[in-house]
């Protein structure tokens, strides 16, 4: 059992306690009146945004899981790669709410989400197949690692924004590292006469210190632990640096070898 593998429920109390944690962070920094429309580090997102777009997905989540229990239908499945725009969407139509009364449903909608964490079983946990708007469906804990995504990485953001020294807490980011694999693996761009080619990944220190080999086709991107001592690139990545370069918030890693070829690959994904 692996209490670092979000998809094993060992991990269950090791992930709810960094989600709570991350969501109190969040909740601090957008609590006063100079930080509700400031920038942050998601584009052209104010503060005020994070929160409504955390709102917006949450809500969405409801919907989910209610339907994963036979209660009602699933949300509308929107292809993933116009997720980015629909996300937006949700997340400015929530502007005109007041910040007190926002952060007050966004505070209430969280609470109700870990409750329905905490009330998964084991097997519900990796299980029940909870359907996704932009991913179809998905295990259960898929959406317990969303939320720390979602809370983690959108303070990141904020602070980002704020231009105040900050970095993602070690524990988080070791935990987010095998949903970014994921990520990566769901978000290629691919064209159809791409020669196929190999590039290795290291993280080089956390939970999930190790060498993965990415393979490169026409058929997607696949990645799984491996050998890169034969490989023509490396990219080392720690933790924090290799889950904000799989969501697009810098440009980070350090090659070893070929430097345009771990440029390709690096270059080849869209955002969400």
């Amino acid at each position: 059992m692996n209490s670092w593998n979000f998809l094993d429920p060992a991990s269950k109390d090791r992930l709810l306690a960094l989600v709570q944690r991350e969501a109190e962070g969040m909740f601090a920094l957008v609590g006063t009146d100079e930080a509700w429309m400031a920038p942050t580090g998601a584009g052209h997102w104010q503060a005020r945004d994070v929160v409504g777009h955390l709102v917006d997905t949450t809500e969405t989540y409801f919907v989910s899981f209610n339907a994963a229990r036979g209660n009602g239908a699933p949300p509308p499945l929107v292809p993933l790669r116009d997720m980015a725009v629909h996300v937006d969407a949700g997340a400015q139509a929530l502007r005109r709410i007041p910040q007190a009364e926002l952060i007050a449903r966004c505070r209430k909608d969280f609470d109700q989400m870990m409750a329905t964490f905490v009330s998964l079983t084991d097997d519900e946990w990796s299980g029940l197949m909870v359907p996704h708007k932009y991913m179809g469906p998905l295990p259960a804990a898929f959406y317990a690692i969303f939320q720390l995504v979602d809370y983690a990485v959108h303070s990141w953001d904020i602070r980002q924004g704020a231009g105040k020294a900050h970095a993602l807490a070690g524990d988080s980011a070791d935990m987010l590292v095998p949903l970014c694999f994921i990520l990566w693996s769901a978000t290629p761009t691919i064209a159809p006469g791409t020669e196929p080619f190999q590039i290795g990944i290291r993280i080089t220190t956390g939970a999930h210190a190790g060498d993965s080999v990415a393979s490169v086709s026409p058929d997607g991107v696949t990645i799984a632990a491996g050998d890169v001592s034969t490989l023509p690139a490396v990219i080392e990545f720690d933790p924090a640096s290799f889950v904000l370069t799989a969501y697009g918030r810098t440009n980070a890693g350090t090659v070893r070898g070929d430097t345009e070829l771990a440029h390709r690959f690096l270059t080849g994904f869209f955002r969400i």
